[in-house]
């Protein structure tokens, strides 16, 4: 079985978020990035299957401009076997980045695609299922267990009302929770091997898909600060300042 799993780099989640007021758009300089947390999560669930057997080539793929080779090798480092780069000097949008995907998957015939359900930049939530629906596979989101029974992945994922067990039948789409696993730090030897490893380049051109963005984002700002709370003497005052100064009876 051959397993795709799609990373993307972004703003390290320990990182607060400062906004360029000059361009309308998060400052990035000098900020650490890492990998995004829920597609670590996808590659060290990818390695726990090959581990056990089930897996006989673990492929990572990004999307974004060079600098995205340093996520792809942190994740060779925890064990994947090689990666691909999809050259973008900017971040495509949901559909986008399922559409290229989609051909990087056709072209390797790939059984089982695993990704972080969402990314903690734009928290789009879309990607994974977008995917399935070009590749016309099938897909369980949210996956909180992941086996395989021969031809079969079951996956456990958290419902309103509980647990539901899917059985997906290969080539299959799964999106990862947090509470799927908990990644591994790369070993100082894995990080040498991973320098050795291959990541070939691609142009979006080449899957013949045109890189226009439809979504435009036209401002970025720093939510309001908050305003401190006050005493009142009465429930009347109370309802007062409710309705005439907050509004919201």
């Amino acid at each position: 079985m051959k397993i795709l799993v799609p990373v993307k780099r972004v703003v390290d989640y320990n990182v607060k978020i400062r906004v360029d007021k000059d361009t309308n758009s998060v400052d990035l300089n000098n900020i650490k990035m890492s990998m995004n947390p829920f597609d670590e999560i996808a590659v060290e669930e990818a390695i726990r299957l090959k581990e056990k057997g089930h897996c006989d080539e673990i492929v990572v793929v990004s999307i974004g401009p060079e600098q995205c080779k340093e996520t792809i090798r942190n994740a060779l480092a925890m064990g994947a076997d090689r990666g691909i780069l999809i050259k973008s000097e900017h971040s495509p949008e949901p559909l986008l980045v399922a559409k290229l995907l989609s051909k990087i998957a056709q072209q390797d015939n790939f059984d089982l695609i695993i990704l972080g359900k969402q990314s903690i930049d734009d928290d789009c939530n879309q990607t994974g299922q977008m995917l399935a629906s070009l590749l016309n596979c099938s897909i369980g989101t949210y996956a909180s267990k992941v086996d395989v029974d021969n031809e079969n992945i079951l996956i456990t994922r958290e419902i309103d009302g509980g647990l539901q067990t899917l059985k997906l039948r290969k080539p299959a789409v799964i999106s990862t929770d947090l509470r799927l696993n908990e990644p591994r730090y790369a070993s100082l030897p894995n990080i040498m091997k991973a320098k050795q490893k291959t990541i070939d380049d691609v142009e979006p051109s080449s899957l013949d898909i045109e890189m226009n963005p439809k979504l435009i984002i036209k401002k970025i700002e720093e939510p309001p600060k908050r305003i401190g709370g006050g005493k009142v003497s009465s429930i009347e005052e109370l309802v007062d300042k409710l309705k005439n100064e907050a509004g919201v009876i």
